[in-house]
């Protein structure tokens, strides 16, 4: 369990422990002499920033018991460990209309360990070189008539980690247990429930799409072959790196189906928005190294500095879009979405996707939007008498001085 500071009597324990407190203790000097990207750099310093007096604030104030307490403006950077929990229950609100009513699989697709220094050069190329071949892949088996014969939906989630913060760029994949038939008249379910599609076939097609991708971006000479890649400038050995990809099975992960679409709406407020790391899995840390909790009950001990080089991997290229929807999913696709629910004789209510307005969420009125109205008000209920909301108010004089990271926490081995 990770170790906690006191809080007042309701309120959820901080982590006494968190990535503020390891970049403020070993982030400037590996900064020193490690360059990093501008959207690095600007992860680095918004999560140092996060909730302190640099980004502004007021005071919550309990109107029935006096309690008081300064509440600082989050950053809301992507990469932040503090700044997800809200933001994925807006993106599950927005999206939750667009869930269809119907059985879903999870499909993991994964690039060759081979392939890894490439895309550390290449993030925005072959991150979504692996986008358009998942879901190429998908999208062709689904349309095909001795398979299916239908269109299917699927959305799709990028993480580049392992529970270690190796870099390990996967596909997360929901994808609908049938499709829409090519008259757009019924929904054809797939024969087989236990299973999408046989593992060798989606693994052989997905490889010689994701291949021939980028046998493509090589020709057009829009790789960066730079560093520890250079030797791929030689056509000769680049083509033996692809006859050695092209003799390896690449084999996605197929994991259990879901069991029905609100097992599907819980699962994407769980993945969507998740970082590298969590503040809850830090447990420890002294001079030299961190240790957190990583699978099953074991952990991991890495020193500072690469500690905070292995966070700063999955910092995604400026803009990049980590989620994406394809088929019946798709953003444009509400009109099918519309057909599968007449053919299902499902009711229609989907509203066009958009995210909560701040105020709206900062007051709780989000309507029947119960996910987020349920965060908002456990966020401002008072930790002392809990029974009245905190009621932001200006602060009366100077504010307290800012946190600190990892100086608060003094007692830390």
């Amino acid at each position: 369990m990770a170790h906690t500071v006191p809080c007042e009597q309701g309120a959820a324990p901080r982590p006494r422990l968190e990535v503020a407190d390891v970049f403020a203790a070993f982030g400037q000097a590996y900064r020193q002499s490690h360059p990093l990207t501008q959207e690095q750099i600007k992860a680095f310093e918004a999560i140092l920033a996060c909730r302190t007096a640099r980004l502004g604030g007021h005071l919550d104030s309990c109107q029935e018991c006096g309690f008081e307490r300064p509440s600082y403006n989050s950053c809301r950077n992507r990469h932040c460990p503090k700044c997800q929990g809200v933001a994925a229950a807006r993106w599950v609100v927005a999206r939750k209309d667009s869930i269809l009513p119907v059985h879903y699989f999870h499909v993991v697709f994964t690039l060759p360990a081979e392939l890894r220094p490439l895309a550390l050069r290449n993030r925005e190329r072959l991150f979504s070189l692996l986008f358009e071949a998942a879901s190429g892949t998908l999208l062709t088996l689904g349309a095909d008539p001795d398979r299916l014969g239908a269109l299917l939906g699927l959305s799709a989630v990028l993480h580049t980690w392992t529970r270690d913060l190796s870099f390990h760029p996967h596909l997360h994949c929901i994808v609908t247990a049938g499709g829409l038939s090519p008259d757009h008249e019924t929904w054809i379910s797939l024969r087989a429930k236990r299973y999408l599609f046989p593992v060798k076939v989606v693994g052989r097609l997905f490889r010689g799409k994701f291949l021939a991708g980028l046998v493509r971006l090589y020709d057009k000479g829009k790789l960066d072959l730079g560093g520890s890649c250079t030797s791929l400038e030689d056509p000769d050995v680049f083509g033996l790196l692809l006859d050695k990809l092209y003799r390896k099975e690449w084999l996605p992960y197929a994991k259990r189906p879901f069991a029905g679409p609100e097992q599907v709406f819980e699962y994407l407020g769980y993945y969507t928005h998740r970082v590298g790391i969590a503040n809850h899995r830090l447990l420890e840390m002294d001079d030299e190294n961190v240790r957190f909790k990583t699978r099953k009950g074991k952990t991991a001990t890495l020193k500072g500095p690469e500690f905070v080089r292995r966070f700063l991997l999955h910092v995604l290229p400026h803009r990049f879009v980590k989620i994406r929807h394809y088929g019946l999913l798709a953003a444009r696709a509400a009109s099918k979405r519309q057909l599968v629910r007449v053919a299902l004789e499902a009711p229609f209510s989907e509203q066009p996707c958009k995210t909560v307005p701040s105020d709206q969420a900062a007051s709780g009125e989000t309507g029947t939007d119960d996910l987020l109205s349920r965060l908002v008000e456990l966020a401002t209920r008072c930790p002392r008498c809990g029974q009245a909301s905190l009621v932001p108010q200006p602060f009366r004089q100077r504010p307290p001085p800012p946190h600190l990271p990892h100086q608060s926490h003094d007692h830390l081995p």
